[in-house]
């Protein structure tokens, strides 16, 4: 087992050269370069009919190979460092953002129940309850795990309507 993997790793490592070498060479010249040069070791027929094998699967087959194969050669993930022109891209979209907010107002919102005062829980279980539609232990392990958001994608009216209607009862709300 130990040797199949060593096998395997050596076998994935030279193949990653040489797919790095011909793209470098396809990068750097403008003309294909000439069979000879692609091709300049005889393939082991046993890869070849891997690479077929694995050029058959479709993408998600892939990505669960890969996964596959890192875990079992204890390969670790490789990240790459960004380039260059983004961080100059970064401050403009910064500076825009601030300027989009002035202008848009949100009308869209989540309602966070915060917190609620301890008198007041049963109103503001059965007012829940009634609200999303839960059953009564339900709504009840709702309000006791605040802070929670209660609703999300709710309009500006009705999140000003079921926020009022909760803070009369006497927990408190936030939109987000």
């Amino acid at each position: 087992m130990l040797a199949l993997r060593q096998s395997t790793r050596i076998a994935l490592r030279s193949a990653s050269r040489r797919t790095s070498i011909l793209s470098s060479v396809r990068l750097n010249s403008s003309a294909a370069a000439p069979a000879s040069e692609q091709q300049t070791t005889p393939v082991d027929p046993k890869i070849s009919s891997i690479v077929d094998q694995i050029s058959k699967l479709t993408l998600l087959e892939t990505a669960s190979l890969i996964s596959e194969l890192k875990t079992q050669l204890n390969i670790p993930d490789i990240s790459f460092p960004a380039s260059g022109s983004a961080p100059a891209a970064a401050p403009v979209a910064e500076e825009e953002a601030p300027v989009k907010e002035e202008q848009e107002e949100k009308t869209i919102f989540s309602i966070k129940l915060e917190s609620f005062d301890a008198k007041s829980k049963p109103k503001i279980i059965k007012e829940v309850k009634g609200l999303l539609g839960l059953s009564l232990v339900e709504s009840k392990k709702f309000v006791e795990a605040a802070p929670k958001i209660l609703k999300e994608n709710v309009s500006k009216e009705d999140a000003d309507k079921i926020k009022s209607t909760l803070e009369a009862l006497g927990a408190k709300i936030t939109l987000e």
